[in-house]
C-alpha cells in the first residue's frame, strides 16, 4: 500500500522552498490543500495551516489505499502531483507536494522556520513514523510487538527532547510538532491495533497541549474516525492472514 494511509514516496521529496528560486516568501492566500483526514502526511499540513492562521480550503482526495473505485480524482491534482499522492498544496498558481517541503514553505512564510526545528521534524520522520507505520501493517503478534517496542524506545527519546521546555524546540509549537501531530491524533486507533506501550508523562502532557492548539483542534479525530481507521487495518490483517 502506498502513500495515502500510511506511507508515501516522500523520501524523494520536492525541492526545498528555502532554495527554490521561483517561490516567493509570502504566501498567496487562501491555500488549497489536496488531502484527506486519514492520511498522516495531510494531517501534518492541515495542522500547520490552522496553527499558523493561514486561510485555506481542502479539496478531499482520498489516498490511493482507501480511494473508492468510482472516485473521480480532480484533473488539477493529476496534472500537478508528481507521484499522484497526497498531500499537495496550491498557492498563487504554484504547486508543492510532500509534507515536509510543504511544512517548510508554510513555516518559512511566517518567519517561524529554524534549523533546529527542521532538524527535530526530520527526527520525527526517522524515529516515530517508521515504527508507527509498522504497527499498522503488522499482521502477526510478534511483528506488532517488535514495532511497539521500537516506538516505545523512540518515545522515551522524545521525552528527553521535551525536558527543557515541554516543546520539541523552543517555548512553543513548531514545525516539529506539525510533523509529530499525526501520531497523537491516531493514538487511540494505534492502541486498538496492538500498541500497548506507556507514553512517558512528558509525552502525555505534550500530546494534550498539541491537541488543544488551534491546529490540534482542526485535525483531532472523532470516535467514528478512530473506528474507521482501526477497522480498515483490522480488515487488512484479516485479508493478509487469509491469503497466507
Amino acid at each position: 500500500m502506498n502513500g495515502g494511509v500510511l506511507v508515501s514516496s516522500e523520501g524523494q521529496s520536492s525541492q526545498s522552498p528555502e532554495t527554490s528560486p521561483e517561490m516567493p516568501l509570502q504566501l498567496e492566500e487562501p491555500v488549497t490543500l489536496f488531502g484527506h483526514w486519514i492520511c498522516p502526511f495531510s494531517v501534518r499540513v492541515e495542522f500547520a495551516l490552522a496553527q499558523l492562521g493561514i486561510s485555506y480550503e481542502v479539496v478531499d482526495v482520498p489516498p490511493t489505499a482507501v480511494r473508492p473505485k468510482d472516485f473521480v480524482v480532480p484533473a488539477e491534482f493529476v496534472a500537478n502531483s508528481p507521484r499522484a499522492e497526497i498531500p499537495m498544496i496550491r498557492e498563487g498558481g504554484r504547486y508543492l507536494a510532500d509534507s515536509i517541503p510543504i511544512l517548510e514553505r508554510l513555516y518559512l512564510s511566517v518567519g517561524a522556520l529554524s534549523g533546529d526545528s527542521l532538524k527535530a521534524a526530520r527526527w520525527v520522520d526517522k524515529n516515530i513514523f517508521p515504527p508507527m507505520i509498522a504497527i499498522y501493517y503488522g499482521v502477526n503478534p510478534e511483528s506488532i510487538r517488535r514495532a511497539s517496542d521500537r516506538l516505545v524506545d523512540s518515545l522515551t527519546e522524545l521525552a528527553t527532547k521535551l525536558e527543557p521546555t515541554g516543546w520539541l524546540v523552543g517555548d512553543g509549537a513548531s514545525i516539529a510538532e506539525a510533523a509529530l501531530i499525526p501520531f497523537y491524533v491516531r493514538l487511540d486507533g494505534l492502541r486498538s491495533l496492538g500498541f500497548e506501550g506507556e507514553l512517558p508523562r512528558l509525552v502525555q502532557d505534550h500530546a494534550a497541549r498539541c491537541l488543544a492548539l488551534p491546529g490540534g483542534e482542526a485535525v483531532r479525530w472523532s470516535d467514528e474516525q478512530q473506528s474507521e481507521f482501526s477497522g480498515r487495518f483490522h480488515k487488512y490483517r484479516e485479508l493478509k492472514n487469509d491469503a497466507d
